[in-house]
Order: structure tokens, then sequence, then C-alpha cells
């Protein structure tokens, strides 16, 4: 698996550089912004590791940029900065998975390699229910005939779903199979993602498929206009 790794700090930047080799990855590590933004668009990479506050562009317009472009490469935003908004904000831009810093390499590998799991596996045919179709191989999305745009993880949880039409399916349960079981990040960030889909997927279209039953969890139906 190939990683690209931009962070502008040398020696975080190198030691992650190290230890994703050691790990087994093949790494790319550039310092700017812009020249991330040119080596996803001219390499060819399964994941990205992307820090939040880079020379050049910021992160927040490298994942929006790519994102434009209809690139759904898996990517791992590291930043400084802490607190929901800030994290929304980056979801928000198209990111698939958030750490702060400082955090445990250990976690960030375990995040990485969950991405990646969910960015390239094979699962057969399309899951469907009512308009709304999803190809997880693909990661293509439609509501009748129009095409939704989703991230790596917006495709899992959207999946995961899916194939539990008709079932309550609790927040723990979500976060166990769509992140890792142990997850030690916050729970609400199930909350994030399911405003995400919804706006996605229903808001536009006037319809609601994702019904939150208070105390239970989420279940996903056929969308009711």
């Amino acid at each position: 698996m190939r990683i690209l790794v931009v962070e502008d700090e040398p020696n975080l930047g190198r030691a992650l550089q190290r230890g994703l080799r050691a790990e087994g990855f093949e790494v790319d590590l550039v310092g700017d912004g812009a020249e991330g933004l040119w080596m996803i668009r001219e390499g060819s990479y399964d994941a990205m590791v992307l820090d939040i506050m880079l020379p050049g562009k910021n992160g927040y317009e490298v994942c929006r940029e790519l994102r434009a472009e209809r690139n759904w490469i898996p990517i791992l935003m590291l930043t400084a900065k802490s607190g929901e908004f800030d994290e929304a904000e980056g979801l928000d831009t198209g990111a698939d998975d958030y750490l702060t810093k400082p955090f445990s390499f250990v976690v960030l590998v375990a995040r990485l390699r969950a991405l990646l799991r969910r960015g390239s596996r094979g699962e057969g045919d399309a899951y469907t229910i009512g308009d709304l179709t999803l190809d997880p191989v693909s990661h293509r999305c439609h509501r009748g005939e129009v095409e939704i745009p989703l991230t790596a993880r917006e495709v899992a949880v959207l999946g995961f779903l899916m194939r539990r039409k008709g079932t309550i399916v609790s927040k723990q349960e979500i976060l166990d199979n769509v992140w890792d079981i142990g997850f030690e990040g916050d729970p609400n960030i199930v909350e994030v993602y399911m405003r995400r889909i919804r706006k996605k997927i229903d808001e536009p279209f006037g319809t609601r498929s994702i019904t939150t039953v208070r105390g239970a969890g989420y279940r996903m139906e056929p969308a009711e206009g």
C-alpha cells in the first residue's frame, strides 16, 4: 500500500514516514499543501495522511479540491487544533477520519488500516433501498438517476445501515463495525456522520430514509417523501 504523508513539521513527518515504512507501507513525504495536491493528482496512492496547518494550501483546501475533482482517496486528517467544530470542518470538507495531536502512532496505524480496508474492499452486489443504491466497491451512490458523492467513511457508514435495513442499530454497533472495536475517540462522531449523510442522500430530495430511534440508535428504511 502506497501512502502520501503531507506534514510540515519535519521531525513528525520523518517519524511518520519511518514508522509507516516499518509497518510495511510505501511512504512518500511532502511538507506543503500545494505539493501534496500535485502528488495525489499525478501519482497513484492508496491513502493520504494530511495535516491541516500547512504552507501553500491548508489541509481543508487540499481535501476540498480533491473531493470537488471526485477524487475519493481515503484521507486521515491530522491537526494540533481540537474541538468538535474543527473536527466537523475537516469532515465537512471530505476527510474520512481525524486525529488530534499528540496522538498514538498505534492508533494512527489502526485508523489508516481501517480506511484502507474500506477503501479497497470488494463486497459483491450493490445495496438497494427504494430508489437509493450504493456500490461499496466503486463508492458510487445514486438516488434515482442522481449520483451522490460520498467519502470512504460515509460509504462505510451508509453501507452498514443499508445491510441492516429495517433494523435498529446502536451508535456502538456502528462504531464497532465502521471504526474499530475499542475506538477511543468521541462516540458523537457517529452523529456527525449521520448529519452529513442525511444532508447528501435525503435533504436535497425532500425524503427521509434514516430515522433516529431515541435512546436506541438508527434505522434505515425506504425513503418517505
